[in-house]
């Protein structure tokens, strides 16, 4: 079974730290992987503004964020001016690259597009996906062929341009298997390969997972043998850094198992997008995270909606 590994890198610390240590991991443990990068200013000290949200505050004591982010980060946009991460660590993205792994688009400003995105109009869109996309661009010499949206939020502008600006396909969702999305009956040709495993931030802390005991619980839900394989998220400042020995524990396991590690790129490659089915993607909530993400629903049928298709 493939599982593909989608690694989200959100700020400048964790491109310059956790970037350079999971390609190492990744290397030694012969492992693929797609980076989807932030390339433009680190805010990240704006989102003090989730603490009002329900739920921010519960899952911030339970992930140690001060541990695994720096105080320094914590202070970037607010006290501390937010360094641009494009420009700052071009060398960095490009290594990665150069190293043989994919690499794509997460977001411009990963603050403000989890803090903006799902109330934002078609104009502000358009340029936050823009703007990432010309420093992508800027950077590699080429387009992204990929992109996953900042804390899996979108809006119907958003995949709209994942069509529009070429992407060959996206992870923007939360899901069980890839899928053609439909927004407001409108079908976007853009494959989304759903993230199908939670994540570390949304376990450890809860039904007594620890560090110590949360890579086994991922195990046991990988384990079983869905034809689409499964995609997870980690993220550099986490299994980059503090949480490393975690992912280590998580790639043996799925070696052991005979499952095969890819990126975005290697995992789509086995799939045909004329036989993916079109499912409707809505607002929802996962357990363990707060706020809304963009969450794959049922099945759409041409049928159940006649005309739409026409």
């Amino acid at each position: 079974m493939k599982i593909a590994l989608k690694i989200d890198v959100d700020t400048y610390r964790g491109t310059r730290e956790g970037v350079p240590r999971l390609v190492e991991i990744l290397k030694r443990h012969n492992a693929g992987a797609t980076f989807l990068f932030s390339l433009g200013p680190d805010h990240t000290g704006r989102a003090i503004k989730r603490a009002f949200r329900p739920g921010f505050m519960k899952k911030v004591s339970r992930t140690s964020v001060l541990e695994h982010y720096g105080l320094l980060t914590l202070l970037y946009g607010t006290l501390l001016p937010g360094p641009d991460i494009g420009v700052r660590c071009a060398n960095i993205l490009r290594s990665v690259r150069d190293a043989g792994f994919e690499t794509g688009i997460h977001t411009w400003d990963h603050v403000k597009w989890q803090d903006g995105v799902t109330t934002a109009d078609a104009k502000w869109t358009e340029r936050q996906m823009r703007l990432a996309r010309q420093r992508y661009e800027n950077v590699f010499g080429e387009r992204a062929q990929v992109h996953g949206a900042a804390g899996w939020q979108m809006n119907r502008h958003s995949y709209r341009l994942t069509q529009q600006l070429g992407f060959s396909y996206c992870s923007d969702t939360r899901g069980e298997h890839p899928f053609i999305p439909v927004i407001n009956a409108e079908i976007i040709a853009c494959p989304q390969l759903p993230t199908t495993l939670p994540t570390l931030d949304e376990l450890i802390g809860v039904d007594g997972l620890t560090v110590g005991n949360v890579a086994d619980h991922i195990l046991k839900l990988s384990a079983d043998a869905r034809p689409s394989g499964h995609v997870y998220t980690l993220h550099a400042e986490l299994e980059g850094m503090k949480l490393a020995p975690v992912f280590e524990r998580l790639l043996e396991g799925w070696r052991a198992a005979g499952h095969e590690l890819v990126s975005l790129r290697d995992y789509c490659a086995t799939l045909k997008a004329a036989d993916l089915p079109r499912h409707v993607v809505a607002d929802g909530e996962i357990a363990g995270r707060s706020g809304t993400l963009s969450l794959q629903q049922d099945e759409f049928l041409a049928e159940a909606a006649p005309g739409i298709l026409a």
